[in-house]
């Protein structure tokens, strides 16, 4: 019983999976908090096009 809780202590086949989900989690997160900033920057320039395409469209009435 000794010699297989020692081996299932040594045992590392899982841990490459753990690293996989961690880094995975690290990516996805980067991810979303890359989104945020475009979508924040994003509304700046659409409601600019948004005024500039208004203003044209008064101007040529």
């Amino acid at each position: 019983m000794i010699k297989f809780i020692k081996s299932f202590c040594h045992d590392e086949d899982g841990a490459i999976t753990v690293e996989w989900v961690v880094l995975t989690a690290a990516v996805v997160g980067l991810a979303f908090l890359s989104y945020d900033q475009l979508e924040a920057s994003n509304e700046v320039v659409l409601e600019a096009t948004g005024e500039a395409v208004a203003t044209a469209v008064d101007y040529l009435e």
